[in-house]
């Protein structure tokens, strides 16, 4: 079994941040989404991982899983060069799959109790492919599937203006290399794309024994600032712990917060669930509950609560920063105080004076 992470697409929905990075490296509780999609595939027993490439700046995927040793499987890189759709991307893979049964996961998906149980299923059922699904609210915006009154799957469709179901595609796939012939077969759909859900579409006509499992859980597609925020607020809920290994000084620190070396508490009161890199200074702030804030991170004189903050900010004399995404070598400063919260979304390189 071996690994697909696709690391493609423009990210529109999170611009500025994606102009000068993919969207698959923000982060959540200071690691990148696509890494919780790497180490999830670790879990269930993968040691070959295929990253695709595309969108802004692909080195930075390069510069962050390198070999793929530290996280104890091989990585290979593969660019899409032009985005012509995640079925084309898939199609790339077929000389890395070499035969093998294989997991298709999106970067910027995050499922709450991991795959295994999945996997495990897909190969127990010895299905040529198997897809997962999540009803939801506005089905519009995804894959859709039909099921027939006996709960058989019989149709997918990719963003349809008429829904036949609630049943989205979350965006991981099971496949056999039988999917390259399907994919081989495909022309660009009205998006100009060749469309994954057409090529399980075919397995459907063609007669293979494709499958479905509904997700338990959540499952959040990370495509925008809201979504970051939400993923980032469950996975601190779920997964936060206490540990503290930087230096407080004359402050309080309440429930599980995660505070890395090299980092110093000064005069400041942190309430969890909260995580906290290395190299930073806070000092006479407030960090409240589903605050993220990544290394070397200064907050002066601030309140910072229900934010993702990256790496290399400043923070000073802001009197509500909340619900907010600011981006890395960002500086966000008051000069008189207003009494008002801020929401923002700041990307890179940037500097808000108040």
């Amino acid at each position: 079994m071996k690994g697909v992470v696709l690391h493609g697409g423009s990210g529109t929905r999170l611009r500025p941040f994606t102009f000068i990075g993919p969207k698959q490296l923000m982060p959540i509780a200071n690691k990148p989404v696509s890494e919780y999609v790497v180490r999830d595939l670790v879990a269930c027993d993968i040691k070959e991982i295929a990253i695709i490439l595309g969108g802004t700046h692909p080195e930075r995927v390069k510069n962050h899983y390198r070999d793929g040793s530290s996280y104890g499987v091989k990585i290979t890189y593969i660019d899409q060069g032009e985005p012509l759709g995640i079925a084309h991307a898939v199609g790339l893979s077929r000389d890395f799959v070499d035969g093998d049964k294989f997991v298709v996961y999106l970067g910027d998906n995050m499922i709450q109790n991991g795959i295994k149980p999945y996997l495990e299923r897909f190969i127990a059922n010895d299905y040529d492919a198997m897809v997962l699904l999540k009803e939801v609210a506005d089905p519009k915006q995804f894959g859709v599937a039909e099921l027939d009154d006996k709960g058989k799957l019989i149709r997918l469709v990719e963003k349809p203006e008429d829904p036949p179901s609630n049943y989205a595609l979350t965006g991981i796939y099971f496949f056999t290399p039988v999917i390259f012939k399907a994919i081989g077969q495909l022309r660009p759909s009205w998006r100009g794309e060749l469309e994954i859900t057409d090529a399980i579409q075919k397995l459907i006509d063609w007669g293979f024994n494709v499958g479905y499992e509904f997700v338990k859980g959540w499952w959040v597609d990370t495509g925008k600032k809201d979504d970051i925020l939400q993923v980032n607020a469950l996975v601190l809920d779920e997964r936060g712990r206490r540990e503290i290994r930087g230096e407080t000084l004359n402050s309080l620190v309440e429930g599980r917060v995660e505070i890395a070396e090299d980092t110093k508490i000064i005069n400041s009161t942190i309430r969890g669930p909260a995580i906290i890199g290395s190299g930073c200074v806070i000092e006479n702030s407030y960090i409240g509950p589903y605050t993220s804030i990544w290394d070397n991170t200064t907050v002066i004189n601030s309140s910072v609560e229900y934010c993702v903050i990256m790496k290399n900010v400043v923070i000073r004399n802001v009197e509500r920063l909340e619900e907010s995404l600011i981006g890395n070598y960002t500086r966000v400063e008051t000069r008189y105080s207003n009494r008002r919260a801020l929401k923002l979304q700041v990307g890179d390189y940037s500097e808000v004076l108040l």
